[in-house]
């Protein structure tokens, strides 16, 4: 638990380093209790541990601090659902909640869906892939950073 004014408790200072060095373009995965974060990190993408953590209360916690790319036509992205489940119309309401969030926080692009092994693929390039508690099916979501204009920082 982080204990510093106006940093959420629920950022680990494992995630609040990885998000300070996270550059424009970079990308942070966070993962369902289903993804496979090890495997994905054995390619390269540092493991950040946020078991028992929702995905929806870490996303709000992260949008408070991380800027998302407004230079793309997806700052989000979700992986997309298989084909059987496609088939027989799995509903993905957490997918509903993480658009709230980002709409909230001023993005306004929509989420992307990626195909199952594309998303993978994507997630071995991420910078960090934060493993949480998350119980949804198809909660992973992928963050693009952003940048923060020169006359906020000042």
């Amino acid at each position: 638990m982080v204990v510093l004014k106006g940093i959420p408790s629920v950022l680990s200072p494992e995630l609040l380093y990885a998000l300070a060095k996270m550059g424009h373009g970079d990308e942070i995965v966070l993962a369902d209790a289903n993804f496979p974060t090890s495997s994905i990190c054995a390619c390269g993408p540092k493991e950040i541990r946020a078991d028992g953590l929702g995905i929806p209360k870490l996303l709000e916690a992260i949008l408070k601090l991380l800027p998302l790319d407004t230079y793309v036509p997806h700052a989000a992205a979700v992986m997309d659902l298989v084909d059987s489940d496609k088939r027989r119309g799995l509903a993905v309401p957490v997918w509903v909640t993480y658009s709230d969030l980002l709409t909230e926080t001023g993005t306004r692009t929509p989420i992307e869906t990626v195909e199952r092994f594309a998303f993978y693929e994507r997630a071995k390039k991420a910078f960090a892939v934060v493993a949480t508690g998350e119980t949804a099916l198809y909660g992973n979501l992928i963050l693009k950073k952003g940048v923060i204009p020169a006359e906020l920082l000042q």
